[in-house]
């Protein structure tokens, strides 16, 4: 008799986690969509309530890269598509591969309890329960802001990046955005477009990177000197960059003092062309906030209408009890490939990484060792539960001690891991 599996959340985790698991012959399964259509949040909303990308969002990983191994893009899609362009994709991939009859869309999982057998009780949102054998999260990891403490202290207008979906109530404001990841940057530029001036706050060095690196998309020429020893092609990857913007201080940002594979990456083009425009000013950290006064750590101080926190996100699973898992505020997490939990062995985690690329692949990748484990064509190391732990150190070493680095890996090394994994 077959395995009874449990997949939570639809999104591009969950669709390629149902696919690889029903190719391999593992069909009783039912994947849980709170949502009344597939893709997470590629699924555009203008609404607050739903986690989504922002009304001109375009992916940052190229096509090429981006894509599932055993589906390619259109060959008419640019080489960053726009969220509309992912969205069906999603829809593609999943219709092609007879995923959406395995999904309960408008069905979320309110609770998740592990029993004495090492099954899954779920207590689903029409109130009925349900029973499996095995369970795969795929929720994803961008659905719970993290606010900064003096969120409180400002009295203009607020919001988090999660709700910031377009910039149409940002003409003629000044506007702060706080943090200069993806989400900040992105938030930056489009807020610049129609208000009256923007200025974004940048505590801490980080690596901006343009989309385009000689011509080629930037992650396709990272991907063509992975054959060089590490040291050295972070060598070649700062003078590239050198090459290519200049100095970080020259846009009046905070200059690295890492290698750029210590850090995740911001890929941005027009933040950078939008500081020497004039267009977006660069402010250093917050020190403190009085009413609609903002004083920096440089101690300059400025009004604005409108902060825009792009301050990240928690690691959030609101189906199980904190005394359970609560690795919101983490900097550490024991998972073995990041997929597998040490204390149980029943419960797989799909999409939670934070890669130096496109998580999709990953995902898919994590999905098929899964299902071959699942299937007994594969087996863990006998000491996969230490190795989680020493997985978990091992992270604090590769990158930069910050929460949000808490998943992080590099992208390569860890696909071809994955894939040693699956064949062995």
């Amino acid at each position: 008799m077959q395995p009874r599996i449990a997949i939570i959340g639809a999104g591009c985790s969950g669709i390629t986690a149902v696919k690889n698991l029903a190719e391999a012959g593992l069909t009783n399964l039912v994947c849980f969509e709170k949502g009344n259509r597939l893709g997470g949040n590629w699924v555009y909303t203008a609404a607050e309530g739903h986690s989504s990308v922002c009304e001109t969002t375009h992916i940052i990983s190229s096509k090429t890269l981006s894509q599932y191994s055993d589906f390619p893009m259109p060959s008419d899609y640019p080489d960053y598509p726009s969220h509309k362009q992912v969205l069906q994709y999603f829809e593609n991939y999943a219709h092609h591969f007879g995923v959406e009859k395995y999904i309960r869309f408008n069905t979320a999982v309110a609770k998740a309890q592990k029993t004495h057998d090492e099954c899954w009780e779920l207590t689903l949102s029409d109130g009925s329960v349900e029973t499996f054998n095995y369970l795969l999260v795929a929720n994803g990891h961008h659905a719970v802001p993290r606010h900064p403490s003096w969120k409180d202290q400002f009295t203009g207008t607020y919001k988090h990046a999660h709700s910031f979906k377009n910039n149409h109530d940002m003409a003629g404001k000044k506007v702060l955005v706080v943090g200069a990841g993806n989400s900040g940057c992105d938030c930056a530029v489009e807020s610049s477009r129609v208000a009256e001036r923007v200025d974004i706050s940048v505590r801490s060095p980080q690596y901006i990177v343009p989309k385009f690196m000689m011509g080629k998309p930037t992650d396709t020429f990272a991907k063509g000197v992975q054959w060089i020893p590490g040291p050295i092609r972070n060598v070649i990857q700062t003078l590239s960059l050198r090459l290519q913007i200049g100095r970080y201080r020259d846009y009046g940002l905070p200059e690295p003092d890492f290698p750029p594979t210590k850090a995740h990456p911001t890929v941005n083009s027009e933040l950078l062309d939008k500081l020497r425009h004039g267009k977006v000013f660069s402010k250093p950290g917050i020190s403190h906030v009085e009413g609609q006064t903002v004083h920096f750590a440089d101690g300059s101080s400025a009004d604005y209408d409108v902060i825009v926190a792009a301050t990240g996100y928690k690691v959030a699973f609101p189906f199980f009890s904190h005394e359970f898992i609560n690795w919101e505020d983490a900097g550490s997490v024991p998972l073995y490939q990041r997929v597998f939990h040490p204390e149980h062995a029943s419960l797989f985690f799909i999409g939670l990484v934070q890669p130096q690329g496109c998580v999709w692949p990953l995902s898919e990748a994590q999905s098929r060792l899964v299902a071959r484990l699942l299937t007994g064509q594969v087996a863990l190391p006998s000491d996969w539960k230490k190795q989680a732990y020493e997985e978990a150190k091992n992270i604090e070493k590769l990158f930069l001690k910050q929460i949000r680095h808490a998943f992080e890996v590099h992208y390569y090394p860890y696909l071809r891991k994955l894939t040693q994994l699956a064949r062995a």
